[in-house]
């Protein structure tokens, strides 16, 4: 296993990560967005965006002597706070992008979507 010891945490979010991940792949180049493959897609790009700031945030509690002095056990008021605005901010904002995401006929799928098969 390449001697790399990851933590149980870490292993759940990639996994969570790479399964959002596949749903947004096969929304955008095999259903190509078409119905709800397009809020699908859109979902899963936002929540594999939480997920990475979410352990940023994480990360930056742990590292940060100020914001560790403030959190040391990532339990207490200023950690929980932020992590609940910034659940809310990807849940408002994640709602926008999937009623504002429309995208053009024939734009999907990369540089080669033009191209017959």
């Amino acid at each position: 296993m390449l001697g790399l010891s990851l933590p149980v945490f870490t292993l759940v979010h990639i996994a969570i990560s790479l399964i959002g991940l596949a749903a947004g792949f096969v929304a955008l180049y095999v259903f190509r967005l078409a119905g709800a493959w397009r809020w699908i897609y859109v979902a899963s790009a936002v929540a594999a965006l939480y997920l990475n700031t979410f352990v940023l945030v994480v990360q930056t509690f742990i590292k940060n002597p100020a914001l560790k002095e403030l959190a040391p056990t990532q339990s207490e008021s200023p950690f929980v706070i932020t992590q609940a605005l910034l659940l809310i901010a990807f849940v408002v904002l994640g709602a926008l992008a999937v009623r504002r995401f429309h995208p053009e006929p024939g734009a999907i799928g990369g540089p080669h979507a033009s191209l017959s098969a």
